[in-house]
């Protein structure tokens, strides 16, 4: 899923001339005869939810194209604003909720001044907003960590977890007791310490100090 932000940005990045409006990427495998019985089926249920506009890219030079741009939707978002850095968040929620939770999501990044678009992967239920900051100017980092903050409550509201992808690091130490609980995080810190008394693996990640 790319929202209309990124598309636009991708469509400036790739020369393409994509309708601005968030979009689906889907992709197919099997026989042709099974591929094409599925990509109707989709297209049938997304007409159902007032999709619109469902492309074919059969030949796989179009398929690569169409990837390709979806691949490039980062760098793409960087040329929003010169000189920019992205703040990328990672949240992850039942399939049931990814709607609500990106509606949500992209309702906040519009009140904010800072720029801002949003990629996700719907199978998994998982979905980025690349949030564009000025690292030389502190209160961008500020807004952006105030949005991923939002971002992340809702997402642990709905039984979501606030990272899919990429880990726990430090940069999300701040939410693991809400979302595992005191006891659970606890556990973590006693198995933490009987395989490292020493605490010399990957120190000061992932867990909140005591």
């Amino acid at each position: 899923m790319v929202d209309e932000v990124a598309i636009a940005a991708i469509n400036q990045y790739d020369k393409l001339n994509l309708q601005e409006r968030p979009t689906l990427f889907f992709e197919f495998h099997g026989s042709d005869s099974g591929v094409k019985e599925q990509a109707e089926h989709a297209q049938q249920i997304c007409q159902e939810h007032q999709g619109e506009d469902f492309q074919w890219a059969i030949h796989p030079e179009d398929r690569t194209k169409l990837w390709q741009a979806r691949h490039n939707a980062y760098f793409a978002c960087l040329q929003l604003q010169a000189g920019a850095r992205i703040l990328n968040t990672d949240i992850c929620v039942p399939i049931s909720k990814l709607a609500l939770c990106i509606d949500k999501a992209r309702e906040a990044l519009n009140q904010s001044r800072l720029k801002s678009a949003i990629l996700g992967h719907v199978g998994d239920g998982n979905f980025h907003a690349l949030i564009l900051i000025d690292p030389n100017k502190p209160e961008d980092m500020q807004e952006a960590e105030r949005l991923n903050g939002l971002i992340v409550q809702e997402a642990l509201s709905v039984g979501g977890t606030c990272t899919g992808e990429h880990g726990v690091g430090m940069h999300k130490i701040q939410f693991m007791n809400q979302e595992h609980g005191l006891g659970a995080v606890e556990l973590m810190r006693v198995i933490k310490h009987s395989l490292d008394p020493n605490n010399i693996l990957n120190p000061g990640k992932m867990l909140p100090n005591p």
